[in-house]
Parts: C-alpha cells; sequence; structure tokens
C-alpha cells in the first residue's frame, strides 16, 4: 500500500476540548434551564423568541409559504423512506417457543415511548434529515415525537425544514439549535417531558452532547462530522469519483474524505478533477479545507488490500466504482451505508431514496449500523413454565447456585422444587 495524499483522522467528536464545552454547556442547561437555553441560543444563533415552539398557526403558514414543487419533492422522498422503514419493520417478528417440554421462551418488540428528534441546520438547513428520524420513531409506534431544529441565524425557521418535520410526523417542532436543543428534550426544563431517547446527526458538538447523556436518555448512535470513502479501479471515471467526493466534503471543514484506488495514474487523475472542480464549486470555502486538511488517497495491490483498508477505516459512506461489486458486496464489514456502482450516490441516499443518512461515524460503523426502525424498539423477553418444568429446572439451579455461593438465589429454585415435588 502507498498512501499518495495524507490526511488527518476523523475522531473529531473525541477532541478533548469539545468535551469539555459541552459538558460546561450540560451542566449549566441543567442547572439553570430555560435562562441558559436562551443565553446560548442567542450567543451561537442570535435566536431569542419569546417561544421557541412553533404554534400551528406558524408551522401552516411556513407551509403556505413555499413553491409547491417543494412540497411535491419532499413528499416523493419522505415515501420513500416511510416505505421502506415499513418494509424493515415487518422483519422484525415477535417470537415464542417451547425449548424443552413445559418451557415456553419469547420475545416482543416494544416502541420507546417517546424520541427526541434533531434535525440539523447550521451550516445548511439540512430539512431531508426530518424524514430520517421522525418516520422510522412513526413506523415503530413511537408515542410523542419532538423535533428540534436550529434557526436561520438570526432569521428564524426555515419554511421547508418546517414542512419536512410536520409532513414526517411530529408533534412539537421547537426552533433551537446544539447542545440546548438536546438538553431541553433529555431533562424537560418545565417545557416538554423529558424524552426517552435521542436521535439525529450533527456537527461534534451535537455528537459529544449525545455521547453525555447517553445513560439518562438512549441515543440512536454517533453521528458526528460526514465521511466518504470511495474504491476505485481503473475502470472507474475519475471526474465522477472527484465529484462524488466533494460533494461529501461541503458538509463541514472536518468531514472525512478518502480514495482507495488501484494505480498512481488513477489518483494523479482523480487529484486533478479535484482541483478543476474545487475551482468552480460554490461550496469551495468548505470542500477544500476539508479536502485539504482531511482527505487521504490510498493506492493499493488490489482488491483484497482496498477491502482491509476499508473495513479499517469503517466508514460512514462507502461508494463501489469498480467492476466486480459482487466481491466487495460480500466481502465487506464495516461501512454506515454501501452505494454499489456508479449509478447510485451518497446524495441519493442522503435526500431521496429511502434508506437512512443518520450513520456511524469515527469507525462506530465496526460495531453499529446506520439508524432504522429496529432501533426506536426494545426487543425484551419472557418466560413461562408448567410445573413440572419449573421442578426440572429448579434442580439444576439449586446446584448451580450452590457452586456460586448464592444461596438466596438458590433458596427462590429450592422452594419451587420443594412444591412441585409435592404436588407431583
Amino acid at each position: 500500500m502507498i498512501i499518495y495524499k495524507k490526511g488527518g483522522h476523523r475522531l473529531f467528536e473525541q477532541d478533548p476540548e469539545t468535551a469539555e464545552t459541552v459538558s460546561h454547556m450540560l451542566t449549566d442547561l441543567e442547572k439553570n434551564g430555560m435562562d441558559a437555553v436562551r443565553k446560548y441560543s442567542a450567543r451561537f444563533d442570535e435566536w431569542n423568541p419569546e417561544s421557541f415552539e412553533l404554534s400551528e398557526k406558524e408551522v401552516s403558514g411556513a407551509i403556505d409559504s413555499l413553491d409547491p414543487q417543494i412540497i411535491d419533492d419532499t413528499d416523493f422522498c419522505q415515501a420513500n423512506v416511510r416505505h421502506f422503514a415499513e418494509a424493515q419493520y415487518k422483519t422484525l417478528l415477535p417470537l415464542e417457543i417451547e425449548t424443552m417440554k413445559g418451557v415456553i421462551l419469547g420475545h416482543k418488540h416494544i416502541p420507546v415511548g417517546s424520541v427526541g428528534s434533531y434535525i440539523p441546520g447550521g451550516r445548511y438547513p439540512m430539512f431531508g434529515s426530518a424524514m430520517m428520524s421522525i418516520i422510522p420513531a412513526r413506523v415503530a409506534g413511537v408515542k410523542t415525537v419532538l423535533a428540534f431544529t436550529p434557526p436561520v441565524k438570526g432569521r428564524g425557521f426555515y419554511p421547508a425544514t418546517v414542512n419536512a418535520v410536520k409532513k414526517a410526523g411530529a408533534d412539537r417542532i421547537f426552533i433551537l439549535g446544539g447542545v440546548p436543543a438536546f438538553a431541553m428534550a433529555a431533562f424537560g426544563m418545565g417545557v416538554v417531558d423529558p424524552v426517552d431517547m435521542l436521535c439525529g446527526a450533527g456537527n461534534k458538538y451535537v455528537a459529544e452532547a449525545k455521547r453525555q447523556l447517553f445513560g439518562r436518555c438512549g441515543i440512536d448512535l454517533l453521528a458526528g462530522p460526514t465521511e466518504i470513502m470511495v474504491i476505485a479501479d481503473d475502470s472507474a471515471d475519475p471526474a465522477l469519483v472527484a465529484c462524488d467526493l466533494l460533494g461529501q466534503a461541503e458538509h463541514d471543514p472536518n468531514s472525512g474524505v478518502a480514495l482507495v484506488c488501484m494505480s498512481e495514474t488513477f489518483a494523479k487523475a482523480c487529484t486533478g478533477e479535484l482541483d478543476k472542480q474545487l475551482a468552480a464549486l460554490p461550496t469551495r470555502d468548505v470542500a477544500e479545507v476539508s479536502w485539504k486538511n482531511n482527505g487521504i488517497i490510498y493506492i493499493v495491490a488490489g482488491r483484497e488490500e482496498a477491502a482491509a483498508i476499508s473495513d479499517d477505516y469503517a466508514p460512514e459512506h462507502l461508494e463501489l466504482h469498480v467492476r466486480e461489486t459482487g466481491y466487495y458486496l460480500e466481502r465487506l464489514k464495516n461501512y454506515g451505508s454501501l452505494f454499489i456502482g456508479e449509478e447510485t450516490t451518497v446524495a441519493y441516499g442522503d435526500k431521496s431514496i429511502g434508506t437512512n443518512h443518520i450513520l456511524p461515524t469515527s469507525r462506530a460503523a465496526r460495531y453499529t449500523g446506520g439508524l432504522w426502525v429496529g432501533k426506536f424498539l426494545k426487543t425484551v423477553t419472557y418466560q413461562k413454565m408448567t410445573p413440572e418444568a419449573s421442578r426440572l429446572t429448579g434442580e439444576v439451579t439449586l446446584r448451580q447456585c450452590a457452586v456460586e455461593g448464592m444461596a438466596a438465589h438458590g433458596i427462590t429454585a429450592e422452594v419451587r422444587v420443594k412444591r412441585y415435588t409435592d404436588r407431583h
């Protein structure tokens, strides 16, 4: 393997300075409630309205102000997400089996009671993210969904986001961003009931807030600054690969951007295209920083090495611009979402096709997939037995407890052995 261009690693949300900042804010927010919310919202977003929650009149007015094409396109995208989430839900079946005579074991899926959904909107008003967390929660059967999204700095809310949030199925909509939004959802602050679960993507401060609030409530996953990796062989189009890399680089100066290719010739062609396309890119101020600071190109000997590097990197988004897509689909293990062939691209997954774009970053794909309907369900087990099965199981349990020295546990088994032996 040759590293043609070396960039930084992507564990941004684990930065100690970020952790300290978020910890201080959360302590302040829990102690001082809405006064702290207003302080931070005014400081960071120039936003301190009488109420952070939108009224039904404000929601209706925002939707009425939109071009009908925006509404139709949002409906199209949300229908795709809902269709896929409903199909996923159908795979989650209850279970009940008799493991031995008289022993019945089972599981069932119960939705969490309430969710706080965060729709990012700092650098860009990413209204498409509303459907990614709210719709799967609704399909799962979550009773209450609260939505939080940042204001357009100093100017209020973004109508397309309000439309997307409402259509996705949120019960209440708050124009509030970043750490204060997660604090309100988790602590309640007398405005809402504290939620059972937090979800949604965002910047490194959002990811750190979720990390620190985990335990007080559940979280979906740690989704910080975005990442893309492209695996390309010499059949790929360097211009198209460069285009897709920049498509993610524009998200955030901390975006991770990686290319795995098979030759120096392709690497040079792709970097040439990156420079050319950056020169004309409207969002160059962000994308160029991301590419220069975090971009990396690996030149590998073949598909085995390419797959090994990809699995070690564990990218959030992974595109395959290769002839042998079947090999990679079978071999690859660590990624958030896989885009197979040049016909599809991360933007399709982000905006419209139906799979979820809230995905693991910073190598979290080693141990979790992205957000989906199953994340909003608790799979709980139950057991029941006949008296005879309880007696037989109790005899084994009693002996196990004696070996461990757990007398009280053993007694609970012993009384059942005696009870059901006498009855027998």
